[in-house]
């Protein structure tokens, strides 16, 4: 069954990893994050997530642009983006419209399908990129097992 909310983000700050091309980047992206979280001294306080700045159709995947997010503690300063595309930032509050995806990644299109079409029907907006928040870790379930929450930043029309 299809369950979607409408729920409030509240501010976080994020060490971020910009990046172009393919998808497959993303397990050694995470790698390159995580990383440098530590060895900059960061502490991780939450799931990692990716931002979609460009959705998948709108072009090549070679051409797409992302960014691979890990949530730190609040005492994160912001720093821009080093020569690597690493960085740390304040992402704002903000409202999303979010739906429960459980099972590989390469299936989640028909949750963002039903996503963009519920919040069409409840009278919302699409107002930023689409996100991914990863709350199993992929090498201790099986892919049947990933549990993914898709979110679209929104607003009531």
């Amino acid at each position: 069954m299809f369950e979607t909310t409408i729920k409030q983000i509240e501010p976080e700050t994020v060490a971020y990893l910009s990046m172009t091309g393919a998808y497959e980047q993303i397990p050694s992206g995470y790698g390159r994050l995580y990383g440098w979280v530590q060895m900059s001294g960061l502490t991780p306080a939450g799931m990692p997530s990716a931002v979609y700045v460009s959705m998948p159709e709108e072009g090549s995947e070679e051409e797409a642009k992302w960014e691979l997010r890990a949530p730190l503690t609040v005492d994160a300063d912001e720093r821009g983006l080093n020569d690597e595309g690493l960085g740390v930032k304040l992402v704002p509050s903000r409202t999303v419209a979010s739906a429960m995806h459980k099972g590989p990644y390469e299936a989640i299109e028909s949750t963002y399908r039903s996503l963009i079409q519920w919040i069409a029907d409840e009278g919302y907006e699409i107002v930023g990129p689409y996100e991914e928040v990863y709350l199993t870790d992929p090498e201790e379930v099986p892919p049947e097992e990933y549990l993914t929450e898709a979110r679209f930043t929104v607003r009531k029309k």
